[in-house]
């Protein structure tokens, strides 16, 4: 689900845990190695075992990992001790029960603090987000609460670009910049899909979408269900407000969640600890040893 970048960091949350990777730079690849033909690798660096959580966006805070825990409607950091820390939660969200009530799914950081986040609805019962979900979806400001937009359609992705606020409506694919001080918003671009996972570089932004299947009961009523054929990814310009380009995948890939840009990198690899070749390197400050080089 949730991707986070922070320099040579990479995390990643996983249906029970988060995985946390580091960008080797010292690797020096065998010319045998299959591993030649990538230009960045990622090692597996440690694994934090959260349970099932429903994990959802994920960042790096100073010194910590924050993230959306929904199944609990709160935000969460998370480290060895715990599954998770709860550190906040929507004010009409009554105790920490593991029932997904409002869905709360998106978050926006900044200076490495929560600052915005979206959920699907204001409901404080079992799975009640699912009642009404194309119109009760609500944009709140962190710590105080407060709610800047609502009536919104499954909202995701809020993120921060260049000083001004943007978010995704899933249910009828609109890219909305909002105002909070003022509580207002306006449309940039409807995509007329279903869209989730927003990150930007320079003067573009990268937009996840997702393929909506015949038997899905969650989002069998949405408007943009005929044009969710396809799981991919959408390139657009924000100064043009136009697409510039599309990648759709035909098979294997059915839903995005999250997108993030692996700057200046055009082939990158993740080594997991399924991998055997992961205990063939070794590294310290400085210094990598691979077993099989030459």
């Amino acid at each position: 689900m949730g991707i986070a970048i922070q320099g040579s960091k990479l995390a990643v949350a996983c249906i029970d845990e988060i995985q946390l990777f580091s960008k080797e730079e010292q690797l020096r690849v065998s010319k045998k190695s299959e591993l030649t033909e990538f230009d960045t690798i990622y090692l597996h660096r440690a694994t934090y075992h959260t349970g099932i959580l429903d994990l959802h966006d994920l960042e790096f805070g100073e010194g910590m990992i924050w993230g959306v825990n929904t199944l609990f409607s709160c935000l969460a950091v998370y480290d060895i001790n715990f599954s998770f820390r709860p550190k906040w939660k929507p004010s009409f969200i009554t105790s920490l029960i593991p029932e997904d009530n409002c869905h709360l799914n998106g978050m926006a950081m900044q200076n490495d603090l929560p600052k915005y986040v979206t959920s699907l609805s204001k409901d404080d019962s079992k799975q009640g987000w699912i009642k009404n979900k194309l119109k009760t979806g609500v944009l709140m400001e962190v710590p105080s609460g407060e709610i800047i937009l609502e009536g919104l359609s499954m909202p995701h992705s809020p993120r921060l670009f260049q000083d001004n606020l943007y978010v995704l409506e899933s249910g009828n694919g609109n890219l909305i910049k909002v105002s909070p001080n003022e509580k207002k918003s306006e449309v940039i671009f409807n995509f007329n899909c279903f869209i989730r996972g927003l990150s930007f570089f320079k003067n573009y932004a990268l937009i996840g979408k997702s393929k909506i299947r015949e038997t899905s009961r969650d989002f069998d009523n949405l408007d943009v269900k005929v044009n969710s054929t396809n799981a991919g990814l959408i390139f657009f310009d924000m100064n043009e407000k136009k697409v510039i380009g599309e990648i759709n995948y035909e098979s294997d890939i059915e839903e995005i969640f999250d997108v993030q840009i692996l700057e200046n990198t055009e082939n990158p690899v993740i080594i997991t600890s399924q991998l055997e070749k992961v205990n063939d390197i070794i590294t310290f400050p400085g210094n990598a040893f691979w077993k099989n080089e030459k």
